[in-house]
């Protein structure tokens, strides 16, 4: 299994016979590689509602024909939109047959805006992601605060990877993301949601370096690991 970062929070995972995209915010997004309109992937998994998460989401499944997993009320609003989804909730999983997607606490906002028309529309609670295939686990937190259930999700699971944002501001920062990271006991840990704003600039590879037993991977733009 292939997994990379490309800016932001957009994380691909390649399967044997899948492309996956978590939160795929690549239109106005100056830090990624890709180019929505030629992208193509099979799933779309989104943490939450929010514009920089959801991103090119719509276009991406009409134009790929793809399955998007989604917090139950960012699903029903997706499907008004003409997107095949897969609605779940906090707490739940579901085996596909690409792999088991289980969604978990995380301590932020989801909403999406509709700028032209200064409206803002509810999404639900906002989630983590837990996704295991192929004998490996990956944990994407999406957008959260510090929470103590952190230890919880690290504890029951045997995670290879975990995507933490250090933005601050938002979300967790560098301190607080650390402390994450010795609760989750992610054999590597990669920072995400840092430098796209100028209120959210971080250095990926000073944390990295600070975490316990050398587990932090600031991965570039575009780069991958293989698990």
């Amino acid at each position: 299994m292939k997994v990379s970062y490309h800016g932001h929070s957009v994380v691909q995972i390649e399967t044997k016979s899948k492309r996956i995209i978590i939160d795929p915010f690549i239109t106005g997004n100056q830090l990624t590689d890709l180019d929505a309109k030629e992208l193509k992937v099979d799933v779309i998994l989104l943490t939450h509602g929010h514009n920089d998460h959801v991103g090119d989401t719509i276009e991406l499944a009409k134009r790929n024909d793809a399955l998007v997993i989604a917090p139950f009320e960012l699903a029903t609003y997706l499907g008004w939109q003409g997107v095949k989804t897969h609605p779940m909730h906090i707490g739940g999983s579901q085996q596909f047959e690409f792999g088991t997607v289980k969604l978990t606490q995380a301590f932020h906002g989801s909403s999406f805006t509709i700028e032209e028309e200064q409206k803002i529309v509810y999404t639900g609670m906002p989630a983590g992601i837990l996704f295991t295939a192929e004998g490996k686990t990956i944990f994407h937190a999406g957008d959260t605060a510090l929470f103590s259930d952190l230890k919880l999700i690290g504890e029951r699971n045997s995670i290879d990877i975990a995507f933490l944002p250090i933005g601050d501001n938002f979300t967790m920062g560098p301190e607080d993301a650390s402390v994450a990271s010795e609760w989750l006991q992610a054999k590597r840990v990669v920072p995400i949601h840092y430098n796209t704003f100028p209120v959210i600039e971080q250095d990926p590879v000073e944390f990295a370096e600070n975490l316990s037993g050398k587990k932090g991977l600031a991965l570039t733009v575009g780069e991958s690991i293989e698990l």
